[in-house]
């Protein structure tokens, strides 16, 4: 895990990844060539979408090579990222995103390493942490696949804490909405999430 080394790039160089990190998509999961061609075209897209956004920002993983990389946008102060919350956002998430300190995780991409499955959810950690940490942000947010219950239990045992479920009206699929304090005060402000987030998770 040492030799991994993590690295911000600018807008115009993960333009020039783009390629790149829709391959590492691919390459990571077992699929049909026509799935692998969508999939690749998906990621395209959401990335060719997302570097557009105000503050776009990405952290890459490289080794001998690009191994993974994580990119997001600060959550704009309107609330908009929330749109289909189910229920009322938490007090503390809705003045923390006013406020303009909430940074969104969109994707995080990384390499499979089957000798030591720890090595690629160590290798997410730490992109996630950085990228959130270094746009300064207050709190971090991510929306994970409600069936994704691998994605879901690694985050939170990375401290993330889950604040309910939201519904992209563009697609089908649920999301659990997850956010990462950083700094104890922020922390302190979100402490009762915790015991919430257990008694909400279905069993």
């Amino acid at each position: 895990m040492d030799a991994v080394r993590l690295r911000r790039v600018s807008r115009w160089l993960a333009q020039g990844l783009a390629g790149a990190l829709a391959d590492l998509y691919v390459n990571s999961r077992e699929t049909s060539a026509p799935e692998a061609y969508r999939s690749r075209q998906d990621v395209l897209n959401r990335l060719t979408g997302d570097i557009r956004r105000p503050g776009f920002a990405m952290v890459i993983a490289e080794t001998d090579g690009l191994v993974g990389c994580a990119f997001g946008f600060p959550v704009r102060s309107d609330g908009c990222w929330w749109l289909g919350f189910d229920g009322a956002l938490p007090q503390s998430v809705e003045q923390l995103t006013e406020s303009g300190g909430v940074f969104a995780i969109a994707d995080t991409l990384v390499r499979s390493h089957p000798p030591d499955q720890d090595w690629d959810a160590e290798v997410a950690r730490r992109l996630q942490e950085r990228l959130v940490s270094d746009h300064r942000a207050s709190l971090g947010a991510i929306l994970v696949d409600q069936d994704d219950h691998p994605a879901l239990a690694a985050l939170r045992s990375w401290g993330w804490l889950d604040v309910g479920e939201l519904w992209r009206p563009a697609g089908p699929t649920m999301f659990r909405a997850l956010v990462l304090p950083l700094g104890e005060r922020t922390a302190a402000r979100l402490e009762g999430l915790a015991r919430e987030a257990w008694t909400r998770w279905p069993g």
